[in-house]
């Protein structure tokens, strides 16, 4: 049965629709949550990095506003079940005044129009390649294949003491001309300013 944000109300969303999601929302997940998951539900890894991918468009810049209608956030590769769980957790929020769009792609191609990109890791072996095709185009690349952020990807899942958490490489999210809140930067476990696509 497909689950809303109303089953998870500790999973980050917003005050209001259309403001900006205040930064506890993020804290909460890394720093309160386990304290209270013997409280509540608990929330599987998928739908907190779900939470993240959402939250993540609150604190990121883009070069140029959005031509389209929508918010695109996209899914490269296979997604088993975390297309469905992304979908629950977006469904009826915006981000910057518009709606939210989860899109299901074949190839990187097709994620020129995506504000932001989750590359599954069935995409490890491509993931020179599809880095390669995103080069300095406006779109926020997320991953947790292992090392994604020192190979050239802009903000990775990490797993610690069974929470998931994100490093950030600023280097290729500079030059696709994306920007990251000083808030953003300050709940990442680690963030480097070193390696861009190519190098």
């Amino acid at each position: 049965m497909k689950r809303g944000n109303a089953d998870f109300p500790w999973l980050p969303r917003p005050i209001q629709k259309g403001r900006r999601s205040p930064l506890f929302l993020i804290l909460f997940l890394i720093i309160l949550a386990p304290s209270i998951f013997g409280q509540v539900p608990q929330a599987n890894e998928s739908q907190v990095k779900a939470a993240f991918l959402y939250n993540f468009g609150k604190f990121v810049k883009w070069p140029n506003p959005p031509t389209e209608n929508t918010f695109t956030l996209c899914i490269l590769g296979q997604d088993t079940s975390f297309g469905t769980v992304l979908e629950s957790i977006v469904a009826g929020e915006s981000i910057d005044g518009k709606p939210i769009n989860v899109r299901r792609l074949g190839n990187a191609d097709e994620a020129a129009s995506c504000r932001i990109l989750y590359i599954s890791s069935s995409e490890q072996n491509r993931l020179t390649a599809i880095l390669a095709a995103l080069n300095n185009h406006p779109v926020l690349t997320v991953s947790d294949i292992p090392k994604f952020a020192d190979r050239g990807g802009m903000i990775q899942f990490l797993l610690e003491d069974n929470r998931v958490r994100f490093a950030i490489n600023l280097a290729p999210a500079a030059s696709a001309g994306i920007g990251m809140s000083s808030e953003l930067l300050k709940v990442a476990v680690s963030v480097k300013s070193g390696k861009k696509v190519g190098d």
